[in-house]
Order: C-alpha cells, then sequence, then structure tokens
C-alpha cells in the first residue's frame, strides 16, 4: 500500500512537469514553424539582413530564441524606417519607430484603465487626463530605449535610391516595467488631475 501511495504521490508531482514540457514542445515546434515561414516572407519580398556577419536564418534562430527564453515576459517590436537615402539613419529612424510604438501602447492601455477605474468613479477632468497620457507617452518613448534589445535589421532597396528598413527588439516587460514608473512620475508632474489619483494610477504601471 504504502508503494502505491508513493508511486501515486510520484504520479501527481511529475504529472504537472510533463503537461509544462509538453507545452514547451508545442512551443518550440509553432516558433520553429513561424521562423521559416518569415524567413520564406524575408526572402520573397526581398529582403536582407542588414549590419551582421550572420545569415538571416541564424539571425531568426537567435531572435526567437530570445523570446522562448523569456517567456511570457518576453514582448517583440519592429521599428520601421521607409524611403531614407542613409542606412544608418534608417536604422536610427527604426528605433525611433518601434519606442513610438510601445509608448502609444502603453499610453493607451493606461487611458483605458483610467477611464474604466478613475472616470468611471465621476472624477471628471478628462481634458486635463487628456494631456496627461500625451505627457506619459512622451516621457515613455523618452525612457524605454534603454529596455530595447535590437536582435536584428533588414533592408531592402526600392529601386529609387532609396531604401527601407526593419529592425526587430525584444523587450522585457518587468524590466520595462521601471521606464514606465520613471515616465510615469515625470509625467504627472504635469497634470493636477493625475496627481489626485496618482497610487491608483501608479499600480496601473506597475501592473498591480
Amino acid at each position: 500500500m504504502k508503494k502505491f501511495l508513493a508511486f501515486l504521490l510520484a504520479a501527481c508531482l511529475l504529472a504537472p512537469m510533463a503537461v509544462m514540457a509538453d507545452n514547451s514542445k508545442a512551443l518550440r515546434k509553432a516558433r520553429n514553424k513561424e521562423r521559416k515561414e518569415v524567413l520564406k516572407r524575408f526572402k520573397k519580398e526581398g529582403w536582407t539582413l542588414f549590419g551582421s556577419t550572420h545569415s538571416l536564418e541564424v539571425a531568426l534562430l537567435t531572435h526567437y530564441e530570445k523570446l522562448d527564453q523569456l517567456g511570457d515576459d518576453g514582448r517583440e517590436f519592429v521599428g520601421v524606417a521607409t524611403n531614407v537615402k542613409s542606412k544608418n539613419v534608417g536604422r536610427q529612424m527604426a528605433m525611433n519607430s518601434a519606442c513610438l510604438s510601445y509608448a502609444q501602447e502603453a499610453g493607451s492601455t493606461l487611458r483605458g484603465r483610467v477611464l474604466t477605474d478613475i472616470s468611471a468613479d465621476g472624477a471628471g477632468g478628462e481634458a486635463e487626463f487628456e494631456h496627461f497620457y500625451g505627457a506619459f507617452e512622451r516621457e515613455v518613448d523618452k525612457e524605454i530605449k534603454g529596455e530595447m534589445s535590437e536582435s536584428f535589421s533588414v533592408i531592402r532597396d526600392n529601386g529609387n535610391g532609396t531604401f527601407e528598413l526593419q529592425t526587430f527588439y525584444v523587450v522585457s516587460e518587468s524590466a520595462a516595467s521601471k521606464a514606465r514608473v520613471r515616465a510615469l512620475e515625470n509625467a504627472l508632474k504635469e497634470s493636477e488631475a493625475a496627481q489626485r489619483h496618482a497610487e491608483k494610477i501608479s499600480a496601473f504601471v506597475r501592473g498591480e
């Protein structure tokens, strides 16, 4: 009987690990399929790797490995630059584009939470909150640059003396939360309405 109970306990403990292993295997399989599809699309659309001695396939493999290591904490952001004559300027424009995309998403998320949880309580001050949202997005745009980890860039010739460039970044949300908090502290200085709800808004930004 004791051996049976020991076996049952072991089975119960190992079962979650088996499920996690199956999920991890399924994720790797899906990632591998996605990577092959992206590689195929890049080649079909005329994209080539920029600023690296590696192959595009290796760059993609490394990129997906970074995302896999971060798991749910990892996010991919893509910066885009079009019709640029200087490849290096295009790379900087792509960075700015990715940071702006992140800032706009963070601002949109905060806006939804504030409208739902604060404005619904009759707090008012919608116009002043709009000013706060804009300030928050600007500050996130500045602060998030240090958390954007560049994976690789692809480029293609437009055929008219200009280029189009895409740069792929990986962001750790837990690390990026510090940038959002810094942005919040700066943005709060510009809004009395937001300051009155600073504690609740700060909890939103921290993901609490």
